[in-house]
């Protein structure tokens, strides 16, 4: 499955061993599955917060199962995509004791997440309010599908239910037919950078004689923030934005044209970018200078001839041809490419974006590396997602100073799983 990756990505190249880390000091007790909860807390790893995922013991986070499987590594690639630079911890939380032990966890805590449905922390025990009486200056995020409070508290929300109910799948297609979802969880993902960057606040506030507080993050919020502007132009105009495949509703030309071997991409944001493509590009000055296209509404009313114009010609070159021109008449251009061709793209190989690390059972795993530079906290090194409670005993030794003793009660308690679960770990201590 992984055969090619020695061939295919370099080794991660390691952060200079002195340097400081963003988040040196915080610590992340995290009760998050899935992907908004889980992708804010890595960025928070990545960081350099010390990230304790508490899971299920022997099943764990439900992304652990979502295609495709790797039999050695018993998890998939989205759980290894969302879930790198952490330990986890595995509790039983239906029980009191393991419930104890994640309070035991929470009070050395600087941040608690948590994406469970509505109610389910409180019947832990967990909840904010109690929380924060175990740790007064507790940054305590809960990412929701419509909020913790109000009359749609109860629902349950996934990135394709928050896509259709924005608005953001009715933009999206070709007029012609139904709108269509981005396959991509583009709602789980920017909901995860929107949860991180209130838990980033809130750590601030704190920073500088706050209090502790509650930060909340709706799917279904931060999903009607991601139709962009559109809803402010429906609020100036009245209308719904309306499906338009691969051209832009407000600047033209822009879409997608075929060149001699491949597709690609312009896009034509203003009137003088225009005027290169024409004029430097294609050696159209006539194009470029007359009237009749000055202005970008009266392009878009001629789009259809003037992407035959543009069509045309660029079908005689390849794209590298077109590329070098583009490039050097400032025209933003793109090759359509499949995510196998991206990530291997010199734009990506050249950005380190893709790499492998080490991985104790498989030798090598994939790493996609976050796109944030710090000149003097530079990302930690990647470690690869961890297996179901692969540090519970590590962690409870050295955070909490659990002993054999204690270890042993809590797992003969039921508080690590059943008793399969405490015959594993004798056999692994063995």
């Amino acid at each position: 499955m992984l055969d090619k990756i020695e061939t295919d990505f370099p080794a991660h190249t390691p952060r200079p061993s002195n340097a400081p880390r963003a988040l040196e000091g915080i610590r992340v007790v995290d009760f998050s599955h899935f992907i908004a909860g889980p992708f804010a807390t890595m960025i928070l790893a990545d960081m350099g917060a010390d990230v304790i995922k508490v899971e299920t013991p022997g099943r764990g986070d439900d992304l652990r199962r979502y295609p495709p499987l790797h039999a050695e590594l018993k998890h998939g690639a989205p759980f290894l995509w969302t879930n790198r630079n952490k330990r986890s911890v595995a509790l039983d939380l239906k029980s009191p004791e393991g419930v104890a032990v994640a309070r035991d966890l929470i009070a050395t805590a600087d941040v608690v997440v948590e994406n469970f449905s509505t109610g389910v922390m409180a019947r832990f025990g967990l909840d904010y309010e109690a929380c924060r009486k175990i740790k007064p200056d507790l940054v305590y995020c809960s990412v929701s599908a419509y909020g913790r409070e109000g009359s749609f508290a109860d629902r349950l929300g996934f990135d394709p239910i928050a896509q259709v109910e924005s608005g953001f799948v009715s933009m999206n297609g070709y007029a012609d037919r139904e709108g269509v979802r981005a396959l991509s969880p583009v709602m789980d993902i920017s909901t995860a950078m929107m949860a991180c960057n209130a838990i980033l606040g809130a750590l601030v506030s704190r920073e500088r004689g706050g209090p502790g507080q509650q930060v909340e993050v709706s799917l279904f919020d931060n999903a009607v923030l991601m139709t962009g502007y559109a809803t402010m132009q429906h609020l100036f105009s009245g209308m719904d934005p309306q499906r338009h495949g691969n051209t832009s509703p407000d600047t033209c030309p822009s879409g997608v044209f075929q060149a001699k071997d491949c597709t690609f991409y312009i896009n034509c944001g203003n009137d003088k970018i225009f005027q290169r493509l024409m004029a430097q590009v294609i050696e159209r000055a006539d194009l470029a200078e007359a009237a009749i296209y000055a202005t970008g509404p009266e392009r878009i009313r001629r789009r259809d001839e003037l992407f035959a114009i543009l069509g045309e010609v660029f079908a005689q070159q390849p794209w590298s041809h077109w590329q070098a021109r583009m490039r050097a008449a400032g025209v933003p251009c793109g090759q359509v490419r499949t995510v196998g061709e991206a990530i291997r793209s010199p734009e990506a190989r050249e950005r380190g974006i893709v790499t492998r690390i080490p991985h104790d059972t498989v030798g090598w795993v994939p790493n996609v590396n976050l796109p944030i530079r710090y000149s003097a906290t530079p990302i930690v090194d990647p470690v690869a997602a961890p297996a179901v409670g692969q540090h519970t005993e590590r962690v409870l030794r050295e955070l909490l100073g659990y002993d054999e003793a204690r270890l042993t009660q809590l797992a003969q308690a039921g508080a690590f799983g059943d008793a399969a679960a405490v015959a594993s770990r004798r056999e692994a201590k063995a």
